[in-house]
């Protein structure tokens, strides 16, 4: 495990953190436990993770981006990200969901530098136009140092009424184009989600999973609405960038009760009147790859709407399907099939029904009880 070294920094830094750690079983069987889905090489030849890290070029300086992810794929992460360092890279023993990812992250900046603002990211999302979003970010950033106690996240207008994400209910303004969100609402119903798009997006907008905040607002809230992951985060971080730093993260974190960022925090933010949430729309392409149809949506096209994602493939009176393989020298041929996946894979090939396609977390659960590691 890489031990940092202390070193003393300026302060009112601004950081990027990367959340790197989904398991990506939706998108098995290209998505596997030693190459999850952020480090698949699938989009254009790049990963996710690497899209992401471009993504966030110019928006902090060098050596103030972090990726936090499994410390198994300590040696994947900076092989794929060269420039990172291993100064920029967090490990966690396991996973413990989104709000000790985050409460760890941000305990071990505030050390680096207790006035420092932090920008969140994932490394599954496909954002455009770039320069757009940075634009976007950047604002969200000087809103979060322009007040000490707000929270920033950002918000894609609904396109259609998803289940699979949350949504945000926006109150009235905070400050310029900015509005203070009253309600952190959980994936919906269909008809739940249907009623909240109709209302537009002056009323509700889809929760992005990306924030802005000062490290020591936030480590202020978990302290109050989670003081037993704040505790174990701080002795992490007090350990930082010692000879025991390794040992106390393998003892404590692994014990830390999982909960997401967004129940564990935001939602009791949004009621608290000690701090704000304030919401920035984010008026961009956003796809969130977390399933096989969603990643159809961002390959190519052929006249009969079949996403095309593999080297060599023969289709006729076939339509609505993905055909995707990660070898090259493999032919995938379908004949009559209609709104399929088609997956394929050295060791592993996936055939479903495009509306099946959120089932595929089932599918690999059993697969795992039958025959192991050996294919997820």
């Amino acid at each position: 495990m890489y031990t940092a070294q202390r070193a003393c920094y300026r302060t009112g830094m601004r950081f990027a953190l990367i959340l790197a750690g989904g398991s990506g079983t939706r998108l098995w069987p290209m998505s596997r436990a030693a190459m999850p889905k952020q480090l698949v090489p699938f989009i254009r030849g790049s990963s996710l993770l690497t899209l992401a890290y471009s993504r966030l070029q110019g928006l902090v300086e060098q050596g103030r981006c972090i990726v936090c992810a499994g410390e198994s794929y300590r040696k994947a992460v900076l092989d794929e990200l060269p420039g990172l360092g291993p100064e920029g890279f967090l490990g966690e023993p396991e996973g413990r969901d989104t709000l000790n990812a985050l409460a760890y992250a941000s305990a071990v900046v505030a050390r680096r530098d207790p006035e420092a603002t932090i920008g969140v990211f994932t490394a599954d999302h496909l954002i455009e136009p770039e320069e757009k979003f940075r634009r976007i970010v950047a604002h969200g950033y000087d809103l979060a140092e322009q007040d000490r106690q707000v929270l920033v996240t950002f918000g894609i207008t609904p396109v259609a009424a998803a289940t699979a994400y949350g949504y945000l209910r926006l109150g009235p303004v905070f400050h310029g184009d900015s509005r203070l969100v009253t309600e952190f609402k959980e994936k919906p119903d269909r008809a739940t989600a249907e009623r909240w798009v109709a209302e537009g997006p002056d009323h509700f907008l889809w929760n992005s999973g990306m924030f802005v905040w000062k490290a020591r607002v936030f480590l202020d809230c978990v302290r109050r609405y989670e003081p037993a992951a704040f505790d174990g985060v701080s002795r992490i971080a007090d350990a930082w960038g010692t000879p025991r730093f390794s040992e106390v993260i393998a003892a404590i974190y692994p014990g830390l009760r999982k909960s997401s960022v967004d129940f564990a925090v935001m939602e009791k933010a949004s009621r608290d009147p000690a701090c704000a949430v304030a919401a920035l729309p984010l008026p961009v392409s956003w796809t969130d790859i977390g399933s096989w149809p969603a990643f159809a949506d961002v390959c190519s096209k052929d006249e009969r709407g079949n996403a095309l994602s593999a080297e060599k493939s023969v289709l006729i009176d076939t339509a609505g399907t993905l055909v995707a393989s990660s070898d090259p020298g493999h032919l995938i041929a379908a004949l009559g099939c209609e709104d399929l996946v088609i997956v394929h894979t050295p060791t592993a090939t996936l055939v479903c029904r495009k509306d099946r396609a959120e089932d595929v977390k089932k599918l690999h659960a059993l697969v795992a009880e039958k025959f192991g590691d050996r294919y997820v």
